[in-house]
């Protein structure tokens, strides 16, 4: 099974699209299973319909269930309309019960009550059993497709089972092992067994210390475990009995879901990140929070109004506006960033944020000094008619809004975190307007209170 460079694989394309186009389905075959299932992936999404139409019919409906499990949602409704109803009824027959639920999870319950009344029974009782797990939870991911032994089995006849076992399981690196009443008892590895005598026991073999989530356990959870131990696979239990397990291929996609979510949240732009999704949709996602912003904005154009006697004496002052504004924002946005990630991947805890905070307002002490110190030498050079009292103004000013600028972006999403809520949310323009108003101010109270000493 091959794997293709980016060059390579337009070259392949093009030889395979010449069998579908030369109606060939025997050159077809060997070029097309030929290479790996991402490539199979790329190919299928980059020809038409009208030829993919024809590779469903170049394509056994078990072979093309281990393609479609490792396509987008999108693509996976998309392709399974063009293809007969019995077809797509054999695909998900022969995908992995994680992956069909994942799948039927995301459709119409017409649809998904179709799919499974015409799935072989037994497949359909277990993937109706992961549907009732909560969403983004260990058993939401889960697979039920795994071994288990019995801590009394010897090597030999655990090894026997394997080579029966193992084409239907999800994995057999970890072979996990339970009681009598199915509870987790030990896990031994793959290559534990290989080594191992093979008329020792397995209790014998076995490490009976289990790393091991519940079925309620949140993904990000299970993904930080998973990480932290270097788990291929981690079982999943329910009051101490073995019902699952989450391998790494789940957690990659779980990764990729919550990075994509808390990029969106940050942004303010959650729901809309796709660019296959249209304008309207797009905006309709977006305009919520630009609203909300929208009236934040007001506000800070109401603290502008309201030293306006000040701006009046002073017009100088409004050419350090946006200055005072944009530094605020950016360092809020830094501090915000590090406390997210790190509640994200688990290095913020209730023993670290102490800590952390004094980091980021000590950051921001420094951030402050540098920025103050440097418009101390450069203000008065470029706006001479200023004087060293318009320098010190917005040096001091800058310098305190920089000290609590960072203490806002840090801040806030640890106390929306202590809600219960995704500190992602405590999204990058919404924390830079916070900030902006607070160095606003800050900005025009200095200013007004020594407008006594700066040139008229």
């Amino acid at each position: 099974m091959e794997r293709l460079d980016e060059e390579s694989r337009k070259g392949y394309t093009k030889q395979v699209i010449e069998t579908i186009v030369d109606n060939n389905m025997n050159n077809f075959r060997e070029l097309f299973f030929d290479l790996h299932p991402t490539d199979q992936i790329d190919i299928l999404n980059s020809v038409t319909k009208k030829q993919r139409v024809i590779i469903y019919k170049y394509v056994k409906p078990e072979e093309f269930a281990e393609i479609f499990q490792g396509l987008e949602l999108e693509k996976q409704k998309q392709y399974i309309a063009e293809v007969q109803q019995n077809y797509a009824i054999d695909v998900i027959n022969n995908m992995p019960y994680d992956d069909v639920a994942d799948f039927l999870a995301e459709l119409p319950e017409t649809s998904k009550e179709l799919y499974l009344s015409q799935m072989d029974k037994e497949e359909a009782q277990e993937v109706i059993h992961l549907l009732k797990y909560e969403d983004q939870t260990a058993g939401a991911i889960m697979t039920t497709e795994f071994v288990s032994v019995s801590s009394t089995e010897t090597v030999r006849n655990v090894m026997e089972r394997l080579r029966h076992e193992a084409p239907e399981a999800e994995t057999i690196y970890y072979i996990y092992v339970i009681d009598t009443q199915l509870k987790l008892v030990g896990v031994v590895s793959l290559r534990d067994l290989i080594i191992s005598p093979l008329d020792e026991k397995i209790e014998e073999v076995m490490l009976s210390r289990v790393k091991s989530v519940e079925t309620h356990t949140d993904q990000e959870e299970v993904a930080r475990i998973m990480k932290k131990y270097d788990f291929l696979a981690v079982p999943v239990t329910a009051q101490g009995m073995l019902v699952g397990i989450v391998t790494i291929d789940d957690i990659m996609d779980v990764v990729d879901e919550e990075t994509e979510e808390d990029f969106g949240e940050i942004s303010a732009v959650r729901g809309s990140l796709d660019t296959t999704i249209s304008s309207f949709s797009a905006a309709k996602k977006r305009s919520p929070w630009i609203i909300m912003l929208m009236f934040l904005g007001l506000i800070t154009a109401g603290v502008i109004g309201g030293f306006e006697d000040t701006l009046e004496e002073v017009i100088l002052l409004a050419a350090f506006i946006p200055l005072i504004m944009d530094s605020a924002g950016n360092t809020g946005t830094q501090a915000l960033a590090v406390v997210v990630r790190g509640l994200a991947i688990g290095t913020v805890d209730r023993s670290s944020i102490g800590k952390m905070l004094k980091r980021e307002f000590g950051t921001g002490i420094m951030l402050g000094l540098i920025c103050a110190i440097t418009l101390l030498i450069i203000v008065p050079v470029v706006y001479p008619e200023g004087g060293l009292w318009l320098a010190g103004i917005v040096g001091v000013s800058l310098f305190f809004t920089l000290s609590i600028s960072t203490m806002v972006g840090a801040t806030v999403p640890l106390i929306i975190n202590k809600l219960k809520i995704d500190p992602a949310v405590a999204s990058g323009p919404f924390i830079t307007t916070i900030n902006d108003i607070m160095g606003l101010l800050i900005y025009f109270s200095i200013a007004t209170a020594l407008l006594d000493y700066l040139p008229k």
